[in-house]
């Protein structure tokens, strides 16, 4: 299951929240849904909030979260999102690890905020994933998982993994999901609710905005940029994307022929593969594993869509430096 299948009226989302948890990552990540909710006249996210221990959830400023669910209910989750915050690493609770490890084997999507991450990753449930966490906790998550695809992004959706910084950028994260179910207007609108008109990115700001990178202003062409970038390893087909930017598929193409003279599909492609040559280079994952981080189906149909691109075979990259974590 991805972000943009799981369209269930309401989307169930319970938010598994660890004492000392980071009480502004989790209303950046839970208020959106709410306002959804409020802005679309109906409930079309379903929120649920689940302490550790106990009938309630205690943030770092000792904000109390009242339970509305419990670990092990018969409760049915579309996505679970894990926040905590200082000393992530050092959370060693097995109930909660088997419990995470059941919602995903069952399919239920997984994401983590702020120290969420962290803890997604010490249950084992990250491995072939990207995925990225707050700065501060960046080091430790190499030191005892170094195999994990850790990006210095603000979020990483990757399938049925959301992954995300912390603080604000969870409301850029969550813009990303709403966009993905309801469609870029819709999720305009509830930014626009919290007064965030500067939606960023998966990737920023640790790289240039997309504006720079690409050279063009077209709102169309950026909203299709970043459905492309949260959607690597899941492609969407052209019509998904371009109706999730609010044009046709025709006029789409017709873009990005005039603003950066390749098609939709073939810039899609291309942004896939150079993903793909950055996992070469700085990942241990096998070839038949990168190649389905990248959204291609059969390694050998990779391996001949990098040669394209390239001009060599992707084991032919993987030897010309040895991995290294991201």
């Amino acid at each position: 299951m991805d972000i943009l299948a799981a369209t269930n009226i309401p989307f169930r989302v319970g938010f598994l929240l660890v004492d000392g948890f980071a009480l502004m990552s989790y209303s950046a990540a839970v208020e959106p849904l709410r306002a959804a909710n409020r802005l679309a006249g109906q409930d079309v996210y379903e929120i649920s909030q689940l302490p550790v221990v106990g009938a309630q959830s205690v943030s770092s400023s000792g904000a109390i979260v009242k339970a509305t669910t419990h670990l092990g209910e018969r409760v049915d989750f579309d996505l679970i999102i894990v926040v905590a915050g200082s000393g992530p690493e050092r959370f060693s609770n097995e109930r909660v690890f088997q419990w995470l490890r059941h919602l995903a084997r069952r399919g239920v999507i997984m994401g983590g905020v702020s120290g969420g991450p962290v803890i997604l990753a010490r249950s084992g449930i990250m491995g072939g994933r990207r995925m990225t966490v707050h700065w501060e906790h960046a080091e430790a998550v190499s030191e005892f998982s170094p195999s994990l695809l850790l990006e210095r992004s603000i979020y990483v959706i990757d399938r049925d993994r959301l992954t995300c910084a912390g603080g604000m950028a969870a409301l850029d994260m969550m813009h990303a999901l709403i966009t993905a179910h309801h469609g870029p207007e819709f999720a305009r609108r509830v930014s626009d609710w919290f007064v965030h008109t500067e939606i960023r990115p998966a990737g920023g700001p640790q790289r240039s905005g997309a504006v720079e990178r690409y050279g063009t202003t077209n709102r169309p062409i950026l909203q299709a940029i970043e459905l492309m970038e949260d959607h690597i390893a899941d492609p969407l087909a052209l019509d998904q994307i371009a109706r999730l930017s609010g044009l046709g598929s025709r006029q789409l193409n017709r873009l990005f022929h005039d603003k950066l003279g390749r098609s939709t599909m073939g810039f899609y492609r291309d942004l896939r593969l150079d993903k793909a040559d950055a996992l070469l280079a700085q990942s241990s994952l096998s070839i038949t594993q990168v190649a389905l981080a990248a959204g291609f189906a059969t390694s050998a149909h990779f391996s001949d869509s990098y040669r394209r691109r390239f001009g060599r075979s992707p084991s032919q990259r993987r030897t010309c430096g040895q991995p290294r974590p991201i």
